[in-house]
């Protein structure tokens, strides 16, 4: 009997851990990065590519080609000739194709990683999105307990008479709003999670986290930025782009060497055979023409264009630093200034206690929570925004 407790306990202990586990962030980041159909789609669409880039480096097939001249006027026996051969490009050209495709191989999976760093910051979005809502909907639960606890306090003094039908009608209109409020954040939720299950290819996700667990400081603005060169793909492509280029240029280069064929020959007529190998030699003299010149340009025009959109992408970072850095201090003046203030109860006791109107306790606790709902407003603006910075973290 003690043993079936133990293990009934175990499962149910087991059972809310996967709940917790499955509710985090990094875990729905995680199955929505199995699950995601588009990321399906390219990553075979990337497999596809490397797969052709490969092909790209093959041999040419070889030739088979036979003569066999029984016509004409002539003494000796019919002429018969039989020929195979290779045609290859000179050795050292697979050798810097097999680099280029290498690098074009890694760029491919550079663009598959901003694609995926796309999907995983609008997942990341949504999630702190959801949790804002869901912070909301535990303040509008209390505001619906207050507005409830007002309006039985109204119609108490209503059935003494002690005040009109139009306060009883303003406390139940009071009441009836925050339950609105409600109905529309969890409308909201639905949808969200509704987008959640989209990105994790149909299939459902549970998400009821109520607190934000990053910091909401972040490193000196420098860090980030040289943290971003390494790991970002976006920037990294850039950078992809020139190595591509250069190996393009080498490629260039190495087809001016001429291309080889080798191959075996027999002749043959009436009982006389000749037979041995072949060789050929194909000089690019027209074929490569002005190739070499446009890899250069095309290896200045990555390296400038690189260079542009570095510096560009550069100055978008450093402006949204700024306003992010604007934002938290701003955040957190509201923070400081509301944190110990407990408006919502003292003013319902100042109005339980007749000291003031309900018309004043109402339009006083309008002010208080306005300045509450902003500041969760920012905060929310802060996690997402927090999320674009930090997203080569993704």
């Amino acid at each position: 009997m003690q043993k079936s407790i133990a293990f009934v306990l175990c499962g149910c202990l087991l059972s809310i851990g996967v709940k917790a586990q499955s509710s985090s962030i990094e875990d729905i980041l995680q199955a929505i990065e199995q699950n995601n159909k588009e990321l399906k789609a390219w990553s075979s669409q990337l497999e596809s590519n490397k797969l052709a880039l490969k092909t790209s480096n093959n041999l040419p097939d070889p030739q088979l080609g036979a003569f066999y001249l029984p016509f004409g006027d002539h003494v000796g026996g019919d002429y018969a000739e039989f020929q195979l051969t290779q045609s290859f490009e000179f050795p050292s050209v697979y050798g810097a194709r097999r680099n280029l495709i290498g690098e074009q191989s890694a760029r491919l999976e550079l663009d598959y990683q901003v694609k995926r760093q796309e999907v995983l910051l609008t997942a990341r979005q949504y999630c702190a999105s959801l949790i804002y809502l869901n912070k909301r909907k535990q303040l509008e639960e209390k505001r619906v307990e207050q507005a409830r606890t007002v309006f039985e306090h109204v119609q108490e003094l209503f059935d003494k008479e002690e005040v009109s039908v139009l306060d009883l009608n303003k406390a139940k209109v009071a009441w009836m709003q925050e339950k609105f409020k409600i109905e529309h954040i969890e409308h909201e939720s639905r949808n969200l999670l509704l987008l959640l299950k989209n990105l994790n290819g149909g299939k459902e996700l549970t998400f009821q986290a109520s607190e934000y667990l990053d910091a909401l400081e972040l490193p000196e603005q420098d860090e980030i930025w040289e943290y971003k060169l390494t790991r970002d793909p976006s920037l990294k492509l850039l950078k992809q782009d020139q190595v591509v280029a250069q190996n393009a240029l080498k490629l260039s280069k190495s087809k001016t060497l001429p291309n080889l064929s080798t191959g075996f020959n027999y002749q043959g007529v009436r009982g006389n055979n000749f037979s041995g190998v072949y060789a050929g030699l194909s000089l690019p003299l027209w074929s490569n023409r002005n190739k070499v010149k446009a890899a250069q340009l095309r290896l200045d025009f990555s390296e400038s264009w690189s260079a542009a959109n570095t510096d560009q992408r550069r100055t978008v970072f450093e402006k949204q630093y700024y306003e992010y850095r604007m934002l938290l201090s701003k955040f957190r003046e509201y923070q400081t200034t509301l944190s110990g203030l407990n408006s919502d109860e003292l003013l319902l006791r100042s109005y339980q206690a007749g000291q003031i109107t309900f018309m004043e306790y109402y339009m006083e606790l309008q002010f208080y929570r306005q300045a509450y709902d902003a500041m969760l407003d920012m905060e929310n603006q802060l996690y997402q925004s927090r999320a674009d910075l930090l997203k080569h973290q993704l």
